[in-house]
């Protein structure tokens, strides 16, 4: 990585600024998932070791310039002070005069969370004057929230400017493994792409660079719909369409070798329920159907069987393979078979494999593959942009080495 990162500081006896992604899923008060708190903890650790005090900062959830008291920090604050081993002191606020009193007194060891970012609007703003505030806070910046890398935000990227700053140990990690993915991949080189929306970029990068290239997922239907298929009431990105016959066509020839699902899970429109929750009605028809004959009155849901041996396959022949975006409705039991299926035949490979994206990682752990996977991801839409070969600004305001 050419920027530099805590490797190349001295932090004894500075008080450090840590922008982290903690933006862990909460149910009740509590969190479901902490895997981006544990992720964080080789950077905040090392730094406690050489002797800095740290003032750690993170958004959680939308409360969009709002206090919303249900996306406090404060329980990300007791789990931490658990995982570190050490007090952190939660402040009621990211700035004001309380906060600068709190960041001024702290000694080398000590550790304080600041109150969720967002619920300044400024914050997403990328205001200056809201970044020269919490730069005032320390001595040294290190950004190692890979997850928010791609946001140029007050505590992301703005605030770079005003203090001698650095990347995270997680950071780095992010940015070697899907630049050695972009660059110098294992081959075959396989890419398994889901989820609903066509990622326009990621799909023209990924096309000059893997051997195969897996599209399953609701976009999927995109594809089929391209070829000149019925879809029936699947979903279907329509500003996606063109792009989806421009890949039909380039990937006549066989490079890269395209693989779109044979046959798929099919119910009606009305037996999945999306909001509140997304949930399945009960006794609604559940139905598998090649893709070339999807009744006009139901939609996908799932790939079917058959794509899941194709798939599994194809990954089973690679050494290399990323994977963004479920095979179906993951939140739904009933339609995570593909998932299951494209998860089991990555664990059971040799190849090097990461995975991204917060639904796809989510499912993926709940099914209880994910340490099979040689890498996770940590941000979904940071890592899509890092594959697409955009530069992410939170990185990017970093000094190289």
């Amino acid at each position: 990585m050419k920027k530099k990162t805590v490797r190349d500081v001295d932090p004894k006896g500075k008080r450090v600024f840590v922008r982290v992604d903690f933006n862990v899923p909460l149910q009740d008060g509590k969190i479901v998932d902490d895997s981006r708190i544990k992720a964080a903890l080789p950077t905040l650790n090392d730094l406690l070791d050489r002797g800095a005090s740290l003032i750690i900062a993170s958004h959680l959830g939308r409360p969009k310039g709002k206090v919303k008291p249900e996306l406090s920090l404060a329980p990300v604050a007791r789990r931490l002070e658990e995982l570190i081993g050490r007090s952190v002191k939660m402040l009621s606020d990211c700035i004001g005069p309380d906060v600068e009193k709190a960041a001024g007194g702290l000694k080398p060891g000590d550790v304080v969370m600041l109150e969720n970012v967002r619920f300044h609007a400024e914050e997403e703003k990328g205001d200056e004057a809201l970044a020269k505030q919490l730069a005032g806070l320390a001595d040294l910046y290190v950004n190692d929230a890979f997850g928010a890398a791609h946001r140029a935000h007050a505590s992301t990227a703005v605030i770079a400017q005003f203090l001698p700053s650095a990347a995270g140990l997680l950071v780095e990690k992010e940015v070697q493994v899907l630049t050695q993915l972009l660059e110098d991949p294992e081959r075959p080189f396989a890419a398994a792409l889901g989820g609903v929306k066509a990622k326009i970029g990621v799909l023209e990068n990924l096309m000059a660079q893997v051997d195969t290239l897996i599209i399953g997922g609701g976009q999927a239907y995109t594809f089929l719909k391209a070829k000149g298929l019925e879809i029936g009431q699947s979903v279907f990105d329509e500003g996606s369409f063109e792009l989806a016959k421009g890949i039909l066509s380039k990937t006549e020839g066989g490079r890269p070798q395209l693989l779109l699902p044979v046959d798929v899970v099919v119910t009606t429109p009305e037996g999945v329920e999306f909001e509140p929750t997304v949930k399945r009605v009960e006794g609604a028809p559940i139905e598998v159907a090649a893709s070339d004959a999807i009744p006009a009155d139901m939609m996908g849901v799932d790939i079917g069987p058959e794509t899941r041996k194709l798939f599994a396959e194809a990954i089973g022949n690679a050494r290399c393979v990323v994977w963004n975006g479920p095979m179906g409705i993951a939140e739904i039991p009933e339609f995570t078979e593909g998932t299951r299926a494209v998860a089991r035949a990555v664990a059971d490979s040799d190849a090097y494999s990461v995975i991204g994206g917060g639904d796809v990682v989510a499912a993926v752990e709940q099914l209880g593959f994910a340490e099979k996977f040689s890498h996770v991801c940590t941000g979904g839409g940071a890592s899509l942009e890092f594959l697409e070969g955009k530069e992410l600004p939170g990185i990017a305001a970093l000094p190289d080495r």
